[in-house]
C-alpha cells in the first residue's frame, strides 16, 4: 500500500495556511503572521495535529526556488548591472558591519569571540521571501529602493557559500580550512559560468520547442524543469538553491518568452512560498522562547533597529541617497532562512551551543512578524533623521538646482520616467508641449539629461520637489511612479499645492484606485484593465461592431471598473 505521508503533510500545511491567512486578514494583520501561527499550530511543540517538518520544509524550498526564478525573470539586463554594483559594495559592507555587531553582542549573551563572529553572520542574513513579499505588497518591488534591497539579498545568498565552509570550522583546533573554502568557491564559480553559458543557448531552445506544442502544460513543465533543474545544479556545486533558481530566471530575462514564463510560474510561487512561512512556524518551541525572553528581546532589537542602521550606512557609502538607502535597509530588517541552515551546521560542529539556534529561530519569527511594520517606518524615520544635525544632509530630499521648471507655465509634470512616461513624453515632444520630469533614480536622471530632457532629481512625494517643478503653474500632473505609497503621497501633496490641477495617476493594482481618488486624483488609469479594453475593442471590430456602439461599450466598461467619476 502506498505511503500517503507526504500528501497528508501537504494537505495539513495548506489547510493550516488557509485558516491562518484568513484569520490574519480578518484581524487586519499581514497574511505572513497567519502563516507563521499556522506553522506553530501544526508543529511538534503544540497539541493537536502534527505535520512532518522535513516534508513541509522540502516543499518550502521549492517555493523559495520559484520565488527567486520569477524575480530573476522579471529583471532587465540594465537592472542586473545596476544591482550588481550595489550588491558588490553595499552588500559586502553590510555583511561586515552586521557581522561585527554580532561580536559586540556576544559577551552580553555569554558567547566567546569565535561564537560572536558566527552570531554576526546569522544576524546579517535576511529573508529573501519575506523582503520580496513585503516590497510587493507595498508596490515597491520595482522602485529604486526595492531593487537595492534585492541586490543586498542576492549578495547575501552568494555569501552563504563561503560562510557554510568557513564558520563551522571556527570550532576546529586547526582553524579554518582555507583549501576547502577555495576549492568550493572555484567549483561554484565554474558551475555558474557553465550554467549561464548553456542556459543562454539552451533555455531559449527549450522554451521555443515547448511553446510550439499544442498542449499548454508542456510549456509549464519546461519552465518548472528549467527553474528547479538549474537550482539543483548550483546546489550540488555548493551554491544555494535560491541563487541557482535566480540565475535561471536571469538567463531567460531577455527572452521573448519572459512574460509567459512569469505568468505560468506565479500560481506555483504563491502556493509554495506560503508553505515556507508555515515551515518556519513549525520550528518554534514556545517554552524555549518564553525561557529566553531577555536575550530574545535584545536580538530582535538588534535586527529591527541596529541592522537597518548599519545597512543604511553601507548603502550610503555605496553611493545611494539616504531616501533610497533607508527604505531598502528597512525592507531587509529580519533574519533569513539561510541563517537556520548555518545555525544548524554550527550546532553540529560544536561552533555554537544549541541555545543559539533556538534564539536565532525565535528572532527570525519575531523579526518576520515585525517586517511589515518596519517597512512602514520609513516616513517617521526620515523625519527623525532630518532633525539631527549630523546626518541631516545625507537624508535630505534630493533637490537638484540644475533641473527645474525654469519659469514654465501650463506645462506637464511627469513623476517617474518609466515606459508609460516615455510614451507620454514622445507625444508631448511631437506636439511641442512643454514638460518637466521628476525622477529619483540617479542613473535614469543622468540618461534623461544626456537626451536633453528637462528633469529634476528628487522624490516626487515631497512637496518641496513638486514646488521645484513649478506645480503651481502646471496644467497637468502625471503620477507614474512604481511605488504605490509614493504615488498616493504625491497625489495628495500635489492636490494641496494646486487645488485646480488636473492629476492623472497610474494604479498598479485595482485596489489602489480608490486610494488615489481619495488622495485627489482627477483620473486613475489601471494598465491591465486598459489592455483588456483594447482587446475587447479589437475583438468586437472583428465582428463588425464599430463607431458609437463600440465607444459606448468601452465607456460602460470603464465606468463599471473605475466607479463614478
Amino acid at each position: 500500500m502506498a505511503d500517503h505521508g507526504l500528501l497528508v503533510d501537504l494537505v495539513l500545511a495548506i489547510v493550516a495556511a488557509f485558516v491562518g491567512g484568513l484569520l490574519a486578514q480578518r484581524l487586519g494583520q499581514p497574511v505572513i503572521v497567519g502563516y507563521l501561527l499556522a506553522g506553530v499550530a501544526i508543529g511538534p511543540f503544540t497539541p493537536g495535529p502534527v505535520a512532518s517538518a522535513e516534508s513541509v520544509g522540502l516543499l518550502a524550498e521549492i517555493g523559495v526556488a520559484f520565488l527567486m526564478f520569477a524575480l530573476g525573470a522579471e529583471l532587465a539586463r540594465t537592472d542586473a548591472r545596476e544591482m550588481g554594483r550595489v550588491a558588490l559594495i553595499g552588500g559586502t559592507l553590510q555583511l561586515v558591519a552586521v557581522g561585527l555587531l554580532g561580536v559586540v553582542l556576544a559577551p552580553l549573551l555569554g558567547l566567546g569571540l569565535p561564537q560572536g563572529v558566527f552570531l554576526g553572520a546569522l544576524l546579517a542574513l535576511s529573508s529573501t521571501v519575506v523582503a520580496i513579499k513585503v516590497l510587493a505588497a507595498r508596490g515597491s518591488l520595482q522602485s529604486l529602493h526595492g531593487r537595492a534591497a534585492v541586490a543586498l539579498l542576492i549578495a547575501q545568498d552568494l555569501a552563504v557559500v563561503p560562510l557554510i565552509v568557513l564558520l563551522p570550522s571556527l570550532a576546529a583546533a586547526t582553524g579554518p580550512d582555507w583549501a576547502a573554502l577555495g576549492l568550493t568557491v572555484l567549483k561554484a564559480a565554474a558551475v555558474v559560468v557553465v550554467a549561464y553559458l548553456l542556459g543562454a543557448r539552451g533555455a531559449p531552445w527549450l522554451l521555443a520547442h515547448a511553446a510550439a506544442r499544442p498542449a499548454r502544460e508542456v510549456f509549464l513543465l519546461a519552465v518548472v524543469a528549467l527553474a528547479l533543474g538549474t537550482a539543483l545544479l548550483t546546489q550540488a556545486a555548493g551554491l544555494s538553491l535560491a541563487f541557482g533558481a535566480f540565475l535561471a530566471g536571469v538567463v531567460i530575462a531577455e527572452s521573448e518568452y519572459r512574460t509567459q514564463v512569469v505568468a505560468e510560474i506565479l500560481p506555483l510561487r504563491d502556493l509554495f512560498t506560503s508553505l515556507f512561512f508555515v515551515s518556519v512556524g513549525m520550528l518554534v518551541h514556545p517554552d524555549a522562547v518564553a525561557a529566553s525572553a531577555l536575550p530574545l528581546a535584545l536580538l530582535i532589537a538588534a535586527v529591527v533597529v541596529l541592522k537597518p542602521a548599519l545597512t543604511t550606512a553601507a548603502l550610503l557609502l555605496a553611493g545611494l541617497p539616504g531616501v533610497v538607502a533607508l527604505p531598502a535597509a528597512l525592507a531587509i530588517a529580519q533574519v533569513g532562512e539561510f541563517s537556520f541552515v548555518l545555525a544548524r551546521l554550527g550546532v553540529q560542529s560544536g561552533a555554537i551551543p544549541e541555545r543559539v539556534f533556538d534564539l536565532i529561530l525565535a528572532t527570525a519569527v519575531g523579526s518576520i512578524v515585525l517586517a511589515p511594520l518596519s517597512a512602514r517606518a520609513t516616513g517617521p524615520a526620515l523625519r527623525v533623521l532630518r532633525a539631527l544635525p549630523l546626518v541631516r544632509r545625507a537624508f535630505a530630499d534630493p533637490l537638484d538646482a540644475g533641473g527645474s521648471a525654469g519659469g514654465l507655465r501650463r506645462h506637464v509634470v511627469i513623476c517617474g520616467f518609466g515606459n508609460a512616461a516615455r510614451e507620454l513624453a514622445a507625444v508631448l515632444d511631437r506636439r511641442g508641449f512643454a514638460y518637466v520630469a521628476i525622477e529619483y533614480n540617479p542613473a535614469v536622471t543622468r540618461v534623461l539629461r544626456q537626451e536633453g530632457r528637462r528633469v529634476i532629481y528628487g522624490d516626487a512625494s515631497n512637496p518641496a520637489v513638486l514646488e521645484h517643478a513649478g506645480l503651481a503653474e502646471a496644467s497637468l500632473l502625471a503620477v507614474l511612479v512604481p511605488d504605490a505609497r509614493a504615488a498616493e503621497l504625491t497625489t495628495r501633496h500635489a492636490r494641496a499645492l494646486n487645488p485646480r490641477l488636473d492629476i492623472v495617476a497610474r494604479a498598479a493594482r485595482p485596489e489602489e484606485i480608490a486610494r488615489l481618488r481619495a488622495a485627489g486624483a482627477t483620473d486613475v488609469v489601471q494598465p491591465e484593465f486598459e489592455a483588456g479594453v483594447e482587446v475587447i475593442r479589437h475583438t468586437l471590430r472583428r465582428f463588425g461592431i464599430s463607431g458609437p456602439e463600440l465607444a459606448t461599450l468601452a465607456a460602460g466598461r470603464r465606468a463599471s471598473f473605475y466607479g463614478s467619476e
